[in-house]
């Protein structure tokens, strides 16, 4: 049971944090910060065994493209 309570915190404090940037990839500047703290979030879950290291990482680069693309759109 403590685990499971963990998990599911750790679940839904990165569902959050990757909810949150998507949001604010919209604007470059604020996209950047929200994005460097949801890939932070999801390294953690994936350190702390929650999430495999692969699916963490594949989200952060699903994340990154679309900050990218819209940086690219603002230059």
């Amino acid at each position: 049971m403590k685990r499971r309570a963990r998990n599911q915190s750790v679940r839904t404090t990165v569902k959050t944090a990757v909810k949150k940037a998507r949001e604010a990839v919209a604007s470059p500047e604020k996209g950047l910060a929200t994005f460097r703290s949801a890939a932070k979030t999801l390294n953690k879950a994936a350190t702390k065994g929650v999430l495999h290291p692969k699916n963490a990482s594949r989200r952060i680069a699903r994340l990154a493209k679309k900050l990218h693309a819209v940086t690219a759109k603002a230059n």
